[in-house]
């Protein structure tokens, strides 16, 4: 759309009256997030798809061409926005993403694609740079900061650096850095991790945190000294005030996994710190929460269930995200020259959007999309990007124990039902002609890496408690934060290689085994991340492998979340990588046995 500085006649002109508006929304109740009030029989007037006047009467804006629409009393919200999320983890690329969205009022988000940089480097991020400015919502995109986010503990598909992220500061859509997951290294002093945050600074551009640490005391400090602006990764009321209080803005996520608002926000309701230094986002959220469940609109509600005034959640969804990244004078609220992105609610505590709005375009109606979203093709080197050495066999997955003896003590990964992080816990399991057994009675199976950027053929296998699978199965996703290498989990070794392989012969993905019989798949040929298909495809594939991983015994909320964040080894306390088992309480590889 145009620059608000080419259209400042247009909109003194229909302001005052002089000219009429393209648009005029009467007899609505005005959600106004500067003044956090909600004001009656308010009239808006839109031109050039930015808002030139809000009042009380805009009929002296109202032309014979202008399209005149009649609230009935319904609020006016300004579009959503999504202050940090990953396109990637929804499966769908950026324009379908965008399309499952818009009928739950979303109309910007701040997306940080390091998911396919891991993959494709830094032409991945072009791509979907590309792609995001095309759509008539508002994408900003985060450079990635951590490629591999853990650089000697795991190897990407490509590495990023202070050089690459100078270069990417310079394109249109870049809006900052993306989350520093690499903590200990800005506390540290690490000389790349403080290079490409000083080049984000040079740039003027928003700098994203990632402190996934419990650990409050010098090290949270170091990191804060070191220049990010959020984070994300708290779950407690003590994590999101510490960020507030150091000057960082405290990011609450509800993903389709990841529930930490309803404890943090507690920082608000209860400790009483001031709200406008609180963000809400999503994270993660697959295509089926999006289809099913909602998306930005589904944070609001729950923000407001946990005691929030309706105003002040969507200020922390709306005005808050937009000052945050510099783009208050563009986004976040209805009032003049922003971007005409608004929403008609007819019941404000619950969310229900029965018309959403881009630029003063209508993009839903309230039973169907009527945006136009262009065609976005990815080159066929973004494809076909799963490189095994050989198809795999049941011994690939095989343990040889260390010693002759009944049991050992291995460490295992602990999941966490709707976190992030894990537990490191330490169990004891038998031995069997020499080799080390699962056990599915105490809900231990088995968790392998497969390497697949270089062909190297390496697999690396551990242990991991929390799925309750307790028949011969397996499930293997292309899809493994942040490196991407294939990761699978299951109970039958035969079953663990026939998954694999079938990634392969896909290109990329996520499928359930058992027994040598395929129950469920999901395509994802674009670097084994995202689908080229709708939301709704795409979403209707992830039902049939959340049912047949529950066939299997699984009972966790959203288990594929959990499965494909175990090796993101910038979060406590056990991950796996394709060079073994993680400690990143220590930031240190240790061994599988004790």
């Amino acid at each position: 759309m145009k620059p608000r500085e080419t259209v400042l006649k247009q909109l003194v002109d229909v302001a005052s009256g002089r000219k009429p508006a393209d648009l005029v929304v009467q007899n609505g109740c005005w959600v106004n997030v500067h003044s956090g009030e909600i004001i009656p029989n308010s009239d808006i007037a839109i031109v050039e798809g930015r808002f030139a006047y809000c009042g009380p009467d805009a009929s002296h804006c109202i032309g014979p061409k202008t399209k005149v629409v009649d609230a009935k009393n319904q609020y006016l919200v300004p579009g959503l926005c999504d202050a940090h999320m990953h396109v990637e983890s929804g499966m769908l690329t950026v324009t379908e993403f965008s399309r499952a969205v818009i009928p739950h009022g979303t109309t910007s988000m701040f997306i940080d694609p390091h998911e396919i940089a891991n993959v494709l480097g830094l032409e991945g991020v072009r791509l979907m740079h590309d792609e995001a400015m095309g759509l008539p919502i508002n994408v900003y995109v985060q450079m990635p900061s951590c490629v591999p986010s853990a650089p000697g503990l795991e190897n990407a598909g490509a590495s990023l650096g202070p050089k690459e992220v100078e270069e990417a500061m310079g394109w249109p859509n870049i809006i900052g850095l993306g989350e520093v997951m690499n903590f200990p290294g800005v506390a540290a002093g690490d000389r790349k991790m403080l290079g490409e945050i000083a080049a984000t600074n040079a740039a003027g551009k928003t700098v994203g945190g990632h402190y996934a640490s419990p650990d409050l005391g010098t090290a949270f400090h170091a990191y804060a000294a070191g220049g990010p602006a959020d984070d994300h990764e708290g779950t407690r009321a003590e994590d999101a005030a510490a960020r507030v209080r150091q000057g960082m803005k405290a990011m609450l996520r509800l993903g389709s996994a990841w529930y930490d608002v309803a404890e943090q926000i507690k920082a608000v309701t209860e400790m009483g710190l001031d709200p406008r230094n609180f963000i809400l986002c999503t994270d993660d959220c697959h295509s089926g929460t999006l289809v099913n469940d909602g998306h930005m609109n589904r944070v609001v509600r729950h923000a407001i269930a946990q005691g929030l005034k309706p105003v002040t959640a969507i200020q922390m969804a709306t005005l808050n995200t937009a000052e945050h990244f510099g783009l208050e004078r563009e986004l976040g609220s209805i009032t003049p020259g922003r971007r005409a992105d608004f929403l008609l609610v007819s019941n404000l505590a619950e969310l229900t959007i029965n018309a959403v709005y881009g630029r003063g375009k209508l993009l839903f109606d309230g039973s169907r999309l009527t945006a136009k979203m262009p065609k976005f093709d990815y080159p066929e080197t973004a494809k076909n990007t799963v490189n095994m050495k050989r198809d795999l066999v049941s011994k690939d997955f095989l343990i040889n124990a260390p010693k002759q003896s009944a049991k050992a003590d291995v460490n295992v990964i602990g999941v966490i039902e709707n976190q992030a992080p894990t537990k490191a816990l330490i169990k004891s399991v038998a031995i069997k002609d020499g080799l080390v057994q699962m056990d599915r009675a105490n809900d231990i199976c088995q968790i392998a890496l497969v390497e697949r950027h270089r062909a190297k053929g390496t697999v690396t296998n551990g242990f991991v408690s929390g799925f309750g699978y307790n028949k011969d199965c397996a499930i293997a996703s292309t899809v493994a934060h942040d490196s991407h290498h294939i990761i699978v989990i299951g109970t039958n070794h035969d079953d663990m290689a026939a998954a694999a392989n079938r990634l392969k012969e896909v290109g990329g993905g996520v499928c359930v085994y058992s027994q040598d019989e395929e129950l469920a798949l999901i395509e994802l040929p674009i670097a084994g991340l995202m689908s080229d298909e709708p939301a709704e495809v795409v979403a209707a594939k992830a039902d049939k492998m959340f049912a047949a991983m529950e066939a299997m015994g699984c009972t966790l909320n959203n288990a594929y979340m959990q499965h494909s964040l175990l090796a993101l080894v910038v979060i406590p306390e056990l991950r796996i990588s394709d060079i073994g088992l993680v400690d990143v309480r220590k930031f240190e590889k240790i061994d599988l046995f004790v």
